[in-house]
């Protein structure tokens, strides 16, 4: 029986002696240790060229750095996946069949994650054309806050009150996204209605001293203040003052106090919608016919002249 065992061939067409004896042992060490060494150079060369990339974009401050991460990352895997062919091609594994099943058994997997591979494309989306980055104050599905990371699964930003809000990627590369961080001014506009009383002239001087005297606004470009419509109660002006980006949410709420209060202290009227309402009322001759009813009985049931 142990003979048999001997002769029963194992692996690659070799029998159990043939696996033992010394030339095959040696030939097992030297691949044991060339598998190690390719492992050894592959991770180093992979580590290498992750941090060179990083760098790249470390040197130059207008290179997004998450694009960057993300290329490096992508490169180290790319590398450790040849250093995985290489070593299994030093133990005499075919690798076309084995790439051939991975292939297989990857498109399975992608038929199931399909949603995640979705959000995975969002992302590569994201990261190469870049309509967003980290530090931009961005509204993207209805949700507005500070761009605190993108990853290829998600995009995490941080709303007015500082709450965590995690959106997935596929929902950002496929709605409406609105960045107001891109351009460095931006144009506050407000609607103030003054009386049809009042002296328009008048009016618009104080509202244009008002907004300009603060030194947020911008007078080039030239501020716009006009009459933009004859309301039910008022006449309303349009005003547009061009600001930088970082102070329009600010700049906006302070000028319709400042602009209220101006106007308050020059006397110009602030009307406030008004209803006048006429009742008329009609008198007609009705027939009215008063008797007198004497109760016949009283509270006992009994009759009272009795």
């Amino acid at each position: 029986m142990f003979e048999d065992l001997l002769n029963t061939p194992l692996w690659d067409g070799n029998t159990l002696s043939d696996l033992l004896t010394l030339e095959f042992l040696v030939s097992l060490l030297g691949s044991v240790v060339g598998a190690i060494v390719i492992l050894l150079l592959g991770f180093i060369v992979a580590g290498w060229v992750a941090r060179r990339i990083r760098k790249i974009s470390q040197n130059h401050a207008s290179l997004d750095p998450t694009l960057f991460s993300f290329l490096a990352n992508i490169a180290k895997w790319v590398i450790l996946g040849f250093t995985a062919l290489f070593v299994l091609n030093t133990f005499g594994v075919q690798t076309t069949s084995l790439v051939a099943a991975i292939g297989a058994a990857g498109l399975a997997i992608g038929l199931a994650l399909q949603g995640t591979l979705s959000n995975v494309a969002a992302g590569v989306m994201i990261i190469l054309f870049r309509p967003i980055k980290v530090g931009d104050f961005v509204d993207i599905a209805g949700s507005m806050g500070t761009v605190k990371e993108i990853s290829l699964n998600y995009t995490e930003l941080s709303d007015l009150s500082n709450a965590q809000v995690i959106i997935p990627n596929s929902e950002v590369w496929g709605n409406t996204i609105t960045n107001y961080s891109v351009n460095t001014t931006r144009r506050a506009e407000w609607t103030f209605g003054v009386g049809y009383g009042a002296n328009l002239q008048d009016a618009e001087d104080v509202i244009r001293d008002t907004i300009l005297s603060d030194p947020r606004a911008h007078t080039d470009p030239e501020p716009f203040i006009q009459v933009n419509n004859l309301g039910g109660s008022s006449v309303d002006f349009l005003v547009r003052v061009w600001c930088n980006a970082g102070d329009y949410f600010q700049f906006q709420a302070d000028m319709k106090r400042r602009v209220k209060e101006a106007l308050d202290a020059k006397g110009v009227d602030i009307p406030f919608p008004t209803r006048t309402l006429f009742i008329e009322s009609e008198q007609s001759d009705r027939d009215v016919t008063v008797s007198n009813i004497k109760p016949s009985a009283g509270i006992d049931g009994t009759d009272e002249d009795a």
